[in-house]
């Protein structure tokens, strides 16, 4: 095992804090409720994984701060518009143990929020004044809205495939962790090959990221997530865990009719949910999802090779660890 002599978010929490300044300031709206609302989101945005991968991407390279601060918040605001409007499609009233903006606000009121905060992020990218940061952004932001639609059109269909299921969450998630790389290799001035591979590091990663996140919702317990145990299950969203417990039943059994029915919404009451997820737990399907989240793990790690600075690797390294080992 690696001895690491310093810990990734202590070293970079002091940029990182430039880059809550940005946000915070960015994400001002003129309506005090509104805006006290959006700041508690703000606010509660976890460990900033996806500023945190860019930041580290210009890192290994040309570390001019404020550029890469700026592409930073905007990729943070994104991020958090994205998910203003995936609880409004959902319905959510709580995200990290806080109410959502959905639960307090008209939908109407929530999706010019979320799409305020979308041109926010987007005068951020144009901020940095590099037209292939901003290419990056769109391309991504459109990848964004691409996964969010597949998961909504998905919805209930058990039968897709693994392909299917890759596709969407590239695009839900994968793809902003791709861009924030992108977007922090270009400010950096890194080599083609090298904004190539760190691309790539952040797809993987995002793959990782998502495939943890989906066997949290099932492993964990409501006071652990901050939402519903089993939430995907309850909005019929097909995760890679399901589709493994879905693949080691006989088509004529009872549990495959719950699980079927389930997904379907045919049945939404609490405890065919808790059934299904129990099953779920306790069938090996969590530690297979996991093996493959750390299989990507390992894949964004290579990727690492192109970066000429050791210690910025390391860094890379803990963060790609981290993503799968987090417990919420």
């Amino acid at each position: 095992m690696k001895v690491r002599t310093q810990d990734v978010f202590e070293t970079m929490h002091a940029d990182l804090a430039h880059v809550d300044a940005r946000v915070a300031q960015a994400a001002t709206v003129d309506f005090p409720i509104v805006s006290s609302l959006v700041g508690e989101i703000v606010r509660a945005g976890g460990k900033r994984l996806r500023p945190l991968v860019l930041l580290l991407a210009g890192r290994g390279y040309h570390y001019h701060l404020e550029p890469l601060v700026t592409a930073a918040a905007g990729v943070e605001l994104l991020h958090t518009a994205s998910l203003i409007h995936d609880d409004n499609i959902d319905r959510a009233a709580l995200r990290r143990g806080k109410a959502t903006l959905n639960s307090k606000l008209s939908s109407g009121a929530v999706i010019l929020v979320g799409d305020f905060l979308f041109a926010q992020s987007a005068m951020l990218a144009a901020a940095t004044e590099n037209t292939r940061v901003v290419a990056v952004f769109a391309s991504t932001l459109g990848d964004i809205c691409d996964g969010q639609l597949r998961e909504m059109f998905d919805a209930h269909r058990l039968d897709q495939t693994r392909e299917e299921y890759e596709r969407r969450i590239f695009g839900k998630t994968a793809s902003l962790f791709a861009g924030a790389a992108e977007m922090g290799a270009i400010l950096g001035g890194a080599p083609e090959s090298d904004i190539q591979a760190l691309r790539d590091y952040g797809a993987h990663l995002g793959l990782a990221f998502q495939i943890m996140d989906d066997v949290l919702d099932l492993r964990e317990d409501t006071a652990e997530l901050g939402k519903p145990a089993g939430n995907d299950l309850r909005q019929g969203t097909v995760t890679l865990p399901t589709m493994l417990y879905a693949a080691t039943l006989p088509a004529a059994s009872s549990e495959a009719d719950v699980l079927r029915a389930v997904v379907a919404g045919d049945r939404d009451d609490p405890a065919a949910i808790a059934e299904v997820v129990a099953s779920i737990r306790s069938s090996g399907a969590l530690v297979s999802a996991t093996a493959v989240a750390q299989s990507y793990v390992e894949r964004a790690k290579a990727h690492l090779l192109a970066v000429p600075d050791e210690e910025t690797r390391d860094l890379l390294e803990q963060v790609a660890d981290f993503a799968l080992a987090r417990s919420t």
